[in-house]
């Protein structure tokens, strides 16, 4: 899986930015300071931790085997990816963003509206909200 193109999914999303708040091997991205993903990229595998509804979490975990419960993360709303080579880049896409889109909905309403606005004029390119 090329990791890559999953760093620039997640930078592809509106008023989202990556940084190294934790150490130099934990990518984190964020929109307006929330953070929605989280990369070890020390892991052999590369893991992502994203967030999601509570049941989704469950759902996930007991499902598919390359899924947890969010390493250092709350475990009620984080899951644990560990980007092995048969899950799918169009899966894991997917999942980053319904980790946005989880974390856009607990913004201030002003804000969700700035990132509403920024896809209608058409600069999202069709980035999920």
């Amino acid at each position: 899986m090329d990791v890559a193109i999953l760093i620039n999914h997640c930078l592809s999303k509106p008023y989202t930015y990556d940084d190294f708040p934790f150490d130099e091997t934990t990518l984190v991205f964020k929109v307006f300071d929330k953070m929605f993903a989280l990369f070890d990229l020390s892991s052999i595998p590369i893991k992502l931790n994203l967030k999601l509804k509570p049941h989704e979490v469950v759902s996930y975990v007991e499902n598919y085997q390359f899924i947890s419960p969010g390493y250092h993360m709350n475990k009620k709303h984080w899951i644990t990816v560990s980007l092995v080579d048969t899950i799918s880049e169009t899966f894991v896409k997917e999942l980053i963003d319904k980790s946005f889109i989880e974390v856009v909905k607990k913004l201030p309403k002003y804000k969700q509206k700035q990132i509403i606005e920024f896809m209608e004029d058409g600069n999202g390119k069709g980035v999920p909200c």
